[in-house]
């Protein structure tokens, strides 16, 4: 269908690589304990779906960035139909904090620098394939919640669906596509808000992340998985990538944000997405 991203080669023939960054040691902010919980079961989860996945800890937002541009620059993506941008982090409003970060302003890589990297004029191998992006990290300090009353509590706008983008021009042999296309990101929280994770099991938001992938790849695009609220059911034949079993009765639900509806300091949020198709991970194809 030409409303779905194709993948091309039979999978013995396809070098999906994903790039997963994780600091938890830092000289002047505290130590993010559970992340290595994050780190093993994302890396299951994407080697389940077929993807070699690079793995860097502890970096400086100047060694984030020169790892990205080095996987920006790998030929294996000319052969792949996709891949996976994981960062986890503590974070600000405005990006990811490296590990001498002192504050909002000092070694902070910025999100407009990872978008940057894999644009399609920096990132041509990667033209036209899903970019999917996870940020795992605070956004600010807010709680995220407030207390409201049915009395007074305004009426809640419905969101209105993003419009489509066009496809890219042909022109006298040269093509024109946008500067930025193909990204699906999801946040764990939105902006100024916290994020939160346990020192034992790990950040709420990836441990629901990878639940909704592990059930839900087989029969729903990207998009639908991060946003789409409807009843959990399993079709015949459609298995976990992985076994689970401490997660709440709330990871019954198939996706990510709203699996998160009664947990009102954190949700989960959807920004600077550019797909143009829907993205079906299609595991064991």
């Amino acid at each position: 269908s030409s409303q779905i991203y194709p993948i091309h080669l039979p999978r013995e023939m396809r070098t999906r690589r994903a790039l997963l960054i994780c600091n938890i040691e830092f000289e002047h902010l505290s130590r993010r304990d559970g992340a290595e919980v994050d780190v093993e079961g994302m890396t299951k989860l994407l080697e389940g779906l077929g993807y070699l996945v690079d793995i860097h800890h502890n970096l400086t937002s100047q060694e984030m960035a020169t790892v990205m541009k080095d996987f920006a620059a790998l030929k294996d993506h000319q052969t792949s139909d996709s891949t996976f941008l994981v960062f986890m982090s503590h974070g600000v409003r405005a990006g990811l904090c490296g590990i001498k970060s002192r504050d909002g302003t000092t070694d902070i890589l910025h999100l407009d620098t990872i978008y940057e990297k894999f644009n399609n004029k920096h990132c041509q191998v990667l033209l036209g394939k899903p970019k999917v992006v996870i940020f795992q990290s605070c956004r600010g300090v807010k709680a995220g919640s407030v207390m409201v009353s049915d009395s007074t509590a305004p009426a809640v706008p419905t969101p209105s669906s993003a419009p489509t983008i066009p496809a890219g021009l042909e022109s006298d042999a040269i093509f024109e596509v946008h500067l930025e296309s193909d990204f699906a990101t999801l946040h764990s929280s939105t902006p100024d808000t916290r994020s939160w994770r346990s020192p034992e099991t790990g950040s709420l938001f990836i441990q629901h992340l990878i639940e909704k992938l592990r059930i839900h790849a087989c029969n729903s695009d990207i998009q639908e998985i991060f946003r789409k609220a409807r009843l959990w059911s399993r079709p015949r034949g459609c298995r976990r990538l992985q076994p689970s079993s401490h997660f709440s009765p709330l990871s019954l639900s198939p996706q990510v944000q709203y699996s998160f509806g009664k947990f009102p300091r954190q949700m989960p949020a959807q920004e600077r997405t550019t797909m143009l198709r829907k993205f079906y991970l299609f595991p064991g194809h």
